[in-house]
This record gives C-alpha cells, sequence and structure tokens, in this order.
C-alpha cells in the first residue's frame, strides 16, 4: 500500500484552519446540521438466490456478515426545507420498487419533508446477499422472481436507517481527504480501457481509479459523527461459490473502521459513529487481483484471446489471499487502513449549503451531442441517440470474476445463428434495434420482452446532489473507470471546478455504463450497457443539465415516472412448510458438543437443532451468540460476538426436505486477544409448527475454556 501524505507545513496550516473553525462554529449559528443513521438490512439467509452473479446454484446456507444500511441526513439549518438524504446499503444494488415503497413510508411519517427529489439509496454491489427484490424480471430471474422477505427487509431496514438519522440532527460541518490505495484493484477488461483515445489515458496514471475519497461529518467541538468513503473496487472477493451472506470486503472495512472508532467491544450496527464504503465507478475494476487464471493448468487468460483449453476449465480471478475469506479480509483490511489514515491527518473544509436535483430520464429516446474526450468539449454539430435496451453475447460469458454458462466469450461481435433463433423465439429485436446496438450483437432483446412484464428499466433515476462544496453525482448503475472519470470531469467543469464523487449504483438499476470505445470492444461491460453506444454519452449531457440547474438553484422537470410493477410480480420461491425436530430431541438442542478447551487462532464448532432461518430473520438480533461468563457479576452470561462478526459463522444445512428437519452449524474463530474465560455457543431462531404458528426457541452448548 501507499498512502499520499502531507508536508509538515500542510499539516500545522491545516490544524490551524480546523481550531479556527472550531472557534467560529462555536460561537455562531451552524448553516448545516448533519444526522447519521445504521439499520439492520439483512435479507431471508437461506434457500434464496444471490444477486450479483446470475449463477442459479448460489443460494444462501447462512451468514457470516450482516448486511446493514447506513445513512446520512444533512439539512440547512437555515432552511430545513432543503434536505439531502444519502444511503449506502449492503447490497447488490437498489431498486425503484424498494426506494417508493421507503418514501412512501417516510411520508406517513414526515410529510413532504422526503421525497423523490431529495433520497438518494445507493448498493454497495456485493454479490453475496439475497436477491429478488428488483423487479425487473430480467433481474430476479436467476433468484427464480420476486422474494418479498428480500423486499420488506430491505425497505425496513433502509427506512429506519434515515429515521435513526433524522432523529440524530445536529450542528456539524464537513471536511474531505483522499489517499491513494495500491494493491486493492485491477482492471478486469484492459483490453477495452485501452480502447479509449491514448491522449485522455496520458492523462492518468492507472487504468482503474486508485484514490479512496473521503467525507466526514463532525460538530462544532471536533467530535467525529460519521464517514462516506468511495473507492473503486467489485465486492466480488467472495465468488460464486459462497452460500453465506456477506456483505464483502467494503461491508468488512465498513465494520473494522467503526469498531475501531466505536470500541472493538461495539457489535456491529450498534454504534453511534457510522462508517460507509459506499460504491463509485467500479463497473470494470476487480478486487482479485492475481488476475484471472486457468482453473486446473494456472495459465494467464481473460475468456477473449487468451482461452482455456482444457475440458470445461473456467477462466477467473484470485487474490490476495489464499481463499475468498481471505482475500475479503486483506482487501477490506487495506481500504480501512487507507481510510483511517485519511482520517488522521487534517481534511479540507468543504462546509456550505446542501442542495439536490433529480429527474427521471427516459433512456431510448434520449438525442444528445456525443462527447468528445480528446478535446473534453460535446460536438453540437452531430446528435446521437439511445436504444431500446438489449443485452449482448458476451454479457452471458460473465467476467474473470464470475464466469458465465454455456461456451460464450468476452469481446463477441458477430451474432450465432443457433442463439439468434433461441432470441427470436423469446422476442426478436427489430431492425433498428440491431442497427442501433452495433456492434453488440443482440442476444436478449429485453427492451421487446413483455412477458410476464419488463424485463429491463427504460426509465432510470438521476440525481446530482451539491454537499457544501462536494457534488455528489449518483448514477443508476454501474460506470468504468474512463466513463466515471469522464463525468467528474464534466460535472467539475458544470459547477465551477468543485469536487466530484460519484455514487454508484443509486435509485435504480440499469445495467454498465461504457464509452462509445470501449462500447467497440464488446467484453462483459460493454455487453452490459443496455441503451447501445452512446449510453454514456446521454448521461454526461444528462448531469451537466442538472448540475447546473443546481448551481442556479432552479428545479428541473421531474420527468416521466417508471412503471409500478408491483400487482405483476411472479414469484417461484417456495415458501417454508414446516419445521419439525429429529425424534427425541427439541428445538435448540446442541447435537455436536464443542471441545473442552481451545486457544486463540482455534475454531469451536456446534450443531444444534434448528428450524428454517426465513422463519424470522431477526433485524438488529442474531442467530448466533458468543457469551463469556462473568464470575464476579452472579454468573451472569454477556455476549462477546455474534452473527454480525468476522469471527463467527451461522451454516445452515437440510436433513429432509420432507420431514422438515435441519440444523444449524454454529463456528467462532477466537480471534487474538480475546480474555481467558468461560465461553459457550448460543443458537437462536424460530421454527414453523406444521398446523400453523411460528414459534421462538434458543439452545446453547456446553460452557468450554479458552486459555
Amino acid at each position: 500500500m501507499q498512502f499520499i501524505a502531507k508536508s509538515p507545513l500542510n499539516y500545522l496550516n491545516m490544524m490551524y484552519r480546523n481550531a479556527l473553525c472550531v472557534l467560529v462554529c462555536a460561537c455562531a449559528s451552524n448553516a448545516l446540521r448533519v444526522g447519521v443513521g445504521i439499520a439492520d438490512v439483512t435479507g431471508p439467509p437461506a434457500e434464496i438466490g444471490f444477486m450479483g452473479y446470475a449463477n442459479f446454484e448460489q443460494t444462501g446456507h447462512g451468514i457470516h456478515l450482516r448486511q446493514f444500511a447506513r445513512a446520512f441526513v444533512l439539512e440547512n439549518d437555515v432552511d430545513s426545507a432543503e434536505r439531502v438524504v444519502f444511503v449506502s446499503v449492503d447490497a447488490a444494488m437498489m431498486g425503484h420498487g424498494v426506494r417508493r415503497e421507503v418514501l412512501k413510508r417516510l411520508k406517513k411519517r414526515y410529510g413532504d419533508l422526503y421525497t423523490e427529489d431529495n433520497v438518494i439509496i445507493s448498493g454497495t454491489h456485493t454479490h453475496s446477499t439475497p436477491g429478488g427484490f428488483l423487479m425487473d424480471f430480467l433481474f430476479d430471474l436467476p433468484i427464480l422472481g420476486f422474494v418479498k422477505e428480500t423486499f420488506i427487509a430491505y425497505v425496513i431496514g433502509i427506512y429506519k436507517s434515515i429515521v435513526i438519522a433524522h432523529t440524530k440532527l445536529q450542528p456539524a460541518r464537513i471536511e474531505y481527504g483522499e489517499a491513494e490505495l495500491l494493491d486493492a484493484n485491477i482492471n478486469r477488461s484492459p483490453s477495452s480501457y485501452l480502447r479509449n483515445p491514448p491522449e485522455e489515458r496520458a492523462r492518468y496514471k492507472y487504468d482503474v481509479d486508485k484514490t479512496l475519497a473521503q467525507v466526514r461529518f463532525l460538530t462544532p467541538a471536533n467530535e467525529l459523527l460519521g464517514v462516506i468513503n468511495w473507492f473503486a473496487v467489485h465486492p466480488t472477493s467472495m465468488n460464486n461459490t459462497n452460500r453465506l451472506v456477506s456483505s464483502d470486503n467494503v461491508g468488512y472495512a465498513s465494520i473494522l473502521m467503526e469498531k475501531a472508532l466505536n470500541g472493538n467491544n461495539t457489535h456491529p450496527g450498534k454504534g453511534n459513529i457510522i462508517c460507509a464504503f459506499a460504491s463509485t465507478n467500479l463497473g470494470d475494476v476487480s478486487p482479485n487481483i492475481k488476475g484471472p487464471r486457468c482453473e486446473f493448468s494456472g495459465k494467464v487468460c481473460d475468456q477473449e484471446k487468451l482461452l482455456c483449453k482444457l475440458p470445461k476449465e473456467r477462466c477467473f480471478a484470485s487474490g490476495p489471499g489464499k481463499d475468498m475469506f481471505d482475500s475479503t479480509r486483506i482487501i477490506a483490511t487495506r481500504m480501512f487502513q487507507t481510510a483511517m489514515n485519511i482520517l488522521a491527518q487534517p481534511g479540507e473544509d468543504l462546509t456550505g449549503p446542501v442542495g439536490i436535483v433529480h429527474q427521471f430520464v427516459e433512456m431510448p429516446v434520449q438525442k444528445v451531442p456525443p462527447y468528445d474526450p480528446v478535446s473534453e468539449t460535446f460536438n453540437a454539430s452531430s446528435m446521437v441517440s439511445g436504444c431500446v435496451p438489449a443485452m449482448g453475447y458476451s454479457f452471458a460469458a460473465g467476467t474473470t470474476d464470475g464466469p458465465g454458462a454455456f461456451d460464450f466469450r468476452q469481446g463477441t461481435t458477430s451474432p450465432n445463428a443457433l442463439w439468434d433463433a433461441v432470441r427470436d423465439f423469446v422476442a426478436e429485436p427489430s431492425p433498428q434495434d440491431l442497427a442501433c446496438h452495433a456492434p453488440k450483437p443482440i442476444l436478449l432483446a429485453t427492451g421487446r420482452i413483455k412477458f410476464p412484464y419488463s424485463w429491463q428499466p427504460q426509465i432510470v433515476s438521476c440525481s446530482v446532489a451539491r454537499i457544501g462544496e462536494l457534488i455528489l453525482a449518483a448514477v443508476p448503475g454501474e460506470f468504468t473507470t474512463m466513463s466515471g472519470r469522464r463525468l467528474r470531469s464534466v460535472v467539475s467543469k458544470a459547477s465551477g471546478g468543485k469536487r466530484v464523487v460519484l455514487a454508484g449504483l443509486s435509485n435504480v438499476y440499469a445495467d454498465y455504463i461504457a464509452t462509445p470505445e470501449e462500447y467497440q470492444e464488446q467484453r462483459y461491460e460493454a455487453a452490459s450497457t443496455i441503451y447501445g453506444p452512446h449510453t454514456l454519452d446521454i448521461y454526461l449531457n444528462k448531469y451537466v443539465e442538472l448540475t447546473e440547474a443546481l448551481m442556479a438553484s432552479k428545479k428541473p422537470s421531474s420527468g416521466p415516472s417508471p412503471p409500478d410493477l408491483s400487482e405483476q410480480l411472479i414469484s417461484l420461491v417456495p415458501p417454508v412448510l414446516w419445521d419439525a425436530a429429529p425424534w427425541g430431541h427439541e428445538f435448540g438442542d446442541c447435537l455436536l458438543q464443542p471441545e473442552k478447551q481451545y486457544s486463540y487462532g482455534d475454531t469451536v464448532v456446534a450443531h444444534f437443532v434448528s428450524g428454517h432461518p426465513r422463519n424470522s430473520i431477526r433485524h438488529g438480533r442474531s442467530y448466533v451468540a458468543v457469551e463469556r461468563l462473568q464470575e464476579a457479576e452472579d454468573d451472569a452470561w454477556t455476549t462477546v460476538a455474534t452473527d454480525a462478526d468476522w469471527e463467527t459463522k451461522f451454516i445452515w444445512q437440510r436433513n429432509s426436505k420432507i420431514l422438515g428437519t435441519s440444523y444449524a452449524v454454529i463456528e467462532w474463530e477466537i480471534p487474538p486477544g480475546t480474555p481467558r474465560g468461560t465461553y459457550r455457543l448460543h443458537h437462536y431462531g424460530s421454527y414453523k409448527y406444521i398446523l400453523g404458528g411460528i414459534y421462538p426457541y434458543h439452545g446453547f452448548s456446553e460452557p468450554f475454556e479458552v486459555t
């Protein structure tokens, strides 16, 4: 890792400025108020497909890390009508249906204080959390349709995090810091990146962004309220063989930072200081820094020209750890350490007014002047347009983070008669579609498919917020590295040179956004750029327009609202029918007891008779508690870890679907520094009685010693 350090003179100057700011803020009314909140959003952890890799076999079997929503509410103290809400959610992305339901509940509580115009909800893009909440059929298809349990879990948790943040509003100021972080990300489509003009590429040192940007909120007394970090990396350290709910590298980085600032004894989700690691232009960025290799031969591959030769040999990237858990820990720790290093340095004061503009945009009907990345201007002498959504062949190839099925390869620019026949059976693209999307060969004409309902959105959500002297561009998808750089550049110019941060996967999910040049390569990101080669041009024009409106304090038109699909949804996910305990046992009985004695680094394991975890997702609670005996306190047991902690794993296994029997495996890896003493494992859950009703249970293991 490498950090950008400040000179001693700059450090002293910044310290003086910070001290002066504290005095001024203490003596005068503050123009800004900030509230922070966190809430559990963990979805159903068993027998529900994960969203991200589109792998039908990747269904949940327990929890490694819980999911959280981290909310930040900002308002102008002199005009509380001017508010901005930013929520970072440990989820694959965000859907319009979830956001609409959150806003509906906020309206019941607060009236018109929080609306579509001022609420941004951004998914971190972890690929190891329950899906079935986006409503667009293509995205929910690998999950077997809509999953109400996931949808409600996300809605309730996000809503609660905003309510908590609202109740904690207080005078605050904003600081900005950044540092360079190496050895944490690589470009997974370098041949696409090289398609961008050499003059443009020469402006940048790397083919991915290496800057970790940080905004922190402090009270007038200089007490930290919360932190938002943005670093471009896919949360795909946990690969598509993982079966445990996980917030992946960015989620664990948040937990590490919150524990460091709130105290290591604070359980995840329970601290006062909130630290988010939010998504940005991560479209072509991988955390698997060892790069792609063939599964068996170990040869370098790229899914395009360097192909694996052995039968059924896949090309995928990994690293830097010995397995996916180790890789997650390493990447998370590097982000956490960099963020803490920035926090320890004097920040640039960004305190100022807040504001936001928002507009829904129908992408296929847009006509805009194209952007020239060399001259950094728009060519007003010509016009380009969007396309009806469609996915290309290389989409089915997957990425080096998660290979796809069949014999598709990245970089495919010519069609196949067999696959075209399959495509046309579902929905045939028009000649205009084929011409509009060229050179993408269309595998799925998603914008033409009407059964059973819409497959991909045609209307997206675009927001630009002002947070003091920082501009936040909230985008509805995954911008590649260069796409994000272009967006930041045009928005900065439109705002008069202010700092710009891109918040990815916000409000609506509309897949990827590659540059027009990258689009020609037709790797995965380009094949998944659903509105055609000029998708980015449309966004660049729109975000300039919105930024200019924001700076001029003008409210743009709302645009056409996305359709409400809630009455058309289909779900093929079977419900939990009943649970039963094995003969001679009750729910919560410990079937496999721990050993009598353990040391640091050992893993404690116990098995319990279990009900189905979907009977109760236990928000704000846990399926697992590691408890320590407090002998000085009348033999009371205190919780030292839950299923939200890194050291624990809650693994649920079926014995028999017919009989309804199952068991839970609880693991606790004893971390260094654990106090010596007597411990036990405690399992909580609920079972569904065959004649109706859901009932709670709990059970614990025999005590064991940590020496």
